[in-house]
C-alpha cells in the first residue's frame, strides 16, 4: 500500500527489517528493487533483481523488471536477451510484447517496434499507455499525423492521462484548441489526481497558454509543474560545481596532451546544455552522406565512471587504459549503428562534463559545443519536462548555476586545448545558417553538401523534444521567447552573474584558468 501511494520512505522502513528477518523473500526483494529504481538507484535495483532471480530463477516478474532497469541503464541489448527468456516462459503476455517494443526503440529498431505495438493494440485496443508508447514511436520516425492520432486515442480512453497531453505539447509544432485547454483544466481540477498526471498537465497547459500569449498563466503552470517534479527529484547543484572544480584541477594541459587513447575518428560528440540547438546540429550533420545520426547515448558517462572516482581516476589512466576505454565506448555505441557511414553522432548534451575525458580516450573524435543565450536556453529548459536525468531544470537558480558550471569547464578545455572544441552559437546559426554550416563541416573534415542546408528534408528517426522542429526550416522564434517572462527571471539572472553579461564570450578570468589554479579535492 505504501508503494502504491508513493510513500517510499514508509515502504523502505517496512521492507528492510522484513528482509533482515527473511532474506529469501523474493517478492520483498523485488519490491525493494522497484523502490530503488523509483529513486534513481538503478544499479542497486539491478543487484537486488539479480539476487531475486538467483533464489527463484522462474520469477518472471523480476525478470521483466530487470529488463526495464537494464534498458534505463543504457544496456538495451542485455535487456533484449532477458525478454527472449520471458517469451519462452510466457509467449502470449502482452506486457512482455510492450516491453520488447520499447527495448527495440532504445536500440533504434523503430519499424520493428511499431509493428509490435500495432499487434498489441489489435489484441488489446483499450490500453491507453500502449497507445501512448505507440505514439512516441510513430513520432520518432516522423509519422506525425499517426502519432497525434495515437496520443488522442490514449486521451479518449483516459482523459486525465497527463503524459499523453504533454506528449502532444512536446511536439512543439502542435497548437492546442480552446477545447483542449478546457479539457486539460478540467482534468487538472479532478480530486485525487496523481502527481505524475498533474505535473504533465501543468507543463502541457503551460505550452498551450504560452502559444496563446497568456504568459503569466503559462509561467504559473510551469512553476507548479517544476515544483512538483523537484519534490521527487531534488537537484544538488553543489555536486556539479564540485565535479567541475575537480575536473579543472585534474585535467591539466600536461594530462590532456599526454599520448594515449583510441585513434578512431568515427565519433562526433555534440555537447552543451539541453535546448541549445544540439538536435538542429545533429540533423544538419546527419544530412551529410558520410554521417550517421544515432541518439543521446548513455555510454560515455558510464565508461568515464567505470575506473573509480571521477575525475581523478580518469586523469591517472595509463596510455593503454585510455585506449581500452576508447575501445569500450566504441563497442557500446556500436549497437546503435544502422548504416555503414564512416562517421556517427553522439548528441548527449550532458557529455560536456566529460569533454576532457573524451579527448583523453578518443583524441581524434570531434567535439561540438552547442551554445545558446543563457536566458533563452535556461528558460527553455524550465518550460521543458524531461522524463529523467535533468533534475537541475526544475529550479531557475539551479539552472543558472548549471549553465555557469558548463561554461566554466568548457572555457578550461579551450584554455588548455585551443581549437579542440568547435562552438556553435545558436543565434549565429539562425541568422547566417550557411556560413555556420560550412564552418561546422570544415571542422568535422567533411566536404560541403547542399543537403546539409536542406536538413529539414532528411528522413530519419529523431528521439529528442525538438524532433518536429528540425523537420522544418530553421526555427527563429525561440531566440527572443524569454523576453515574455523577463519579470520572473531575477533569480536566474543572479545565478548566471558574469556569464550572462559576457555572452557569447566568457568571463576573462576563466580564459586563463588551469588545473594549477584550483586545489584538488
Amino acid at each position: 500500500m505504501a508503494m502504491h501511494e508513493d510513500k517510499l520512505d514508509v515502504a523502505e522502513r517496512i521492507l528492510k527489517p522484513h528482509l533482515k528477518d527473511d532474506p529469501f523473500d523474493v517478492r520483498a526483494i523485488r519490491m525493494l528493487a522497484e523502490l530503488a529504481a523509483r529513486i534513481g538507484r538503478l544499479r542497486d535495483s539491478e543487484t537486488l533483481l539479480r539476487r531475486a532471480l538467483e533464489i527463484a530463477p522462474g520469477f518472471t516478474a523480476a525478470r521483466a523488471n530487470l529488463a526495464v532497469v537494464l534498458g534505463r541503464l543504457g544496456r538495451p541489448a542485455e535487456s533484449l536477451e532477458l525478454l527472449d527468456e520471458l517469451f519462452r516462459a510466457e509467449p502470449e503476455a502482452i506486457g512482455h510484447l510492450n516491453l520488447k517494443a520499447a527495448t527495440l526503440g532504445r536500440l533504434g529498431d523503430f519499424e520493428e517496434a511499431i509493428g509490435i505495438y500495432a499487434a498489441v493494440i489489435e489484441r488489446a485496443p483499450r490500453q491507453p499507455r500502449v497507445w501512448l508508447s505507440y505514439g512516441h514511436m510513430l513520432k520518432t520516425v516522423g509519422r506525425l499525423d499517426e502519432g497525434i492520432a495515437a496520443y488522442r486515442q490514449a486521451i479518449e480512453l483516459q482523459p486525465a492521462l497527463g503524459e499523453a497531453w504533454w506528449s502532444l505539447a512536446n511536439l512543439k509544432t502542435m497548437h492546442f484548441t480552446d477545447a483542449d485547454v478546457a479539457a486539460m483544466q478540467e482534468a487538472l481540477a479532478q480530486p485525487g489526481l496523481a502527481d505524475d498526471d498533474r505535473f504533465h498537465l501543468d507543463f502541457a497547459l503551460g505550452k498551450a497558454l504560452h502559444d496563446g500569449g497568456r504568459f503569466e498563466e503559462a509561467f504559473a503552470h510551469y512553476s507548479s509543474g517544476n515544483a512538483l517534479r523537484r519534490r521527487y527529484h531534488p537537484s544538488r547543484a553543489e555536486d556539479v560545481t564540485r565535479t567541475v572544480e575537480r575536473s579543472i584541477a585534474a585535467f591539466t594541459r600536461e594530462v590532456l596532451t599526454a599520448a594515449g587513447g583510441n585513434d578512431a575518428p568515427d565519433p562526433i560528440f555534440i555537447v552543451g546544455m539541453p535546448r541549445a540547438g544540439s538536435t538542429l546540429i545533429e540533423q544538419i550533420l546527419a544530412s551529410h552522406s558520410a554521417v550517421e545520426g544515432t541518439s543521446e547515448l548513455p555510454d560515455m558517462p558510464a565508461v568515464a565512471r567505470e575506473g573509480g572516482k571521477y575525475p581523478s581516476s580518469a586523469a591517472a589512466m595509463t596510455a593503454a587504459e585510455r585506449k581500452a576505454a576508447g575501445e569500450d565506448y566504441l563497442l557500446r555505441a556500436s549497437v546503435q549503428r544502422r548504416t555503414d557511414r564512416p562517421v556517427f553522432i553522439d548528441k548527449l548534451p550532458n557529455n560536456w562534463m566529460y569533454a576532457p575525458f573524451i579527448h583523453l580516450v578518443l583524441p581524434n573524435a570531434k567535439i561540438i559545443d552547442a551554445r545558446r543565450h543563457p536566458l533563452g536556453c535556461c528558460l527553455s529548459n524550465f518550460r521543458q519536462h524531461f522524463a529523467r536525468g535533468q533534475d537541475f531544470t526544475y529550479d531557475l537558480a539551479d539552472l543558472g548555476q548549471y549553465y555557469s558550471d558548463y561554461v566554466r569547464l568548457m572555457a578550461h578545455v579551450d584554455a588548455v586545448l585551443p581549437g579542440r572544441v568547435h562552438r556553435v552559437i545558436y543565434e549565429r546559426m539562425v541568422e547566417d545558417t550557411e556560413t555556420e554550416v560550412r564552418a561546422l563541416l570544415e571542422y568535422c573534415g567533411l566536404d560541403f553538401e547542399l543537403a546539409c542546408l536542406a536538413f529539414y528534408e532528411t528522413e530519419r528517426a529523431v528521439r529528442t523534444p525538438s524532433s518536429e522542429q528540425v523537420r522544418q526550416p530553421i526555427y527563429r522564434a525561440a531566440t527572443q521567447e524569454w523576453q515574455a517572462y523577463e519579470s520572473h527571471l531575477a533569480e536566474l539572472k543572479d545565478s548566471l552573474s558574469d556569464v550572462l553579461d559576457c555572452y557569447p564570450d566568457v568571463p576573462e578570468a576563466w580564459k586563463h584558468q588551469s588545473g594549477k589554479d584550483i586545489p584538488a579535492a
